[in-house]
């Protein structure tokens, strides 16, 4: 089953990209590049998931045929 959680990335000082979430408890991830960093966070929350399925799932939206996502184009 898939389902949908939130990311919050930030750009460091150091150039990283940092990625946590509220709605997966310990979810940290680091990465050079946002790519990079969503992959990390993707491997990372699978296996949180996992190892929390009984708490986690009952709370997480399924993932659905239809969703917005935010596109971030620079000029």
């Amino acid at each position: 089953m898939e389902h949908v959680i939130q990311l919050h990335i930030e750009k460091l000082p150091e150039g990283l990209y940092l990625a946590t979430s509220d709605d997966v408890q310990g979810l940290i991830a680091q990465g050079r590049t946002i790519q990079e960093t969503l992959e990390i966070a993707r491997d990372v929350a699978k296996k949180l998931i996992e190892s929390q399925t009984d708490v986690v799932n009952a709370a997480l939206p399924v993932a659905r045929e239809i969703f917005d996502y935010p596109l971030i184009v620079a000029d």
